[in-house]
């Protein structure tokens, strides 16, 4: 079973960049679409971005152009490289599959400060 680890977060100002790794244990070649997800507290999980298997990609609108996600087949990894950052991008991120059928891993913190 294929198990997800996610780093990369961290504490940075507003306007800064952070890149989002997430490591899987197993294959993800045969996972047609990965995503990036990311909670803020109280509030529920959401999408941030998808990634086919050729590389195709989709953005939450208002994400589009600050956000990009990519992924490495041959290494198993997904990444998501931010840029622009703002204080409501504060989330802990996630990755897994789309729709959600892994565990879903520990996430790493984003904090963004004004």
């Amino acid at each position: 079973q294929v198990q997800l680890v996610e780093s990369g977060g961290g504490l940075v100002q507003s306007g800064g960049s952070l890149k989002l790794s997430c490591a899987a244990s197993g294959s993800i070649f045969s996972i047609a679409v990965m995503g990036w997800y990311r909670r803020a507290l109280g509030k529920q999980r959401e999408l941030v971005a998808l990634i086919t298997r050729d590389g195709g990609t989709h953005y939450v609108a208002n994400l589009k152009g600050r956000f990009t996600i990519s992924r490495d087949n041959a290494k198993n990894t997904v990444y998501l490289q931010m840029n622009s950052l703002k204080p409501e991008d504060t989330a802990v991120y996630y990755c897994n599959a789309d729709p959600p059928a892994i565990g879903w891993g520990q996430g790493t913190q984003v904090t963004v400060s004004s």
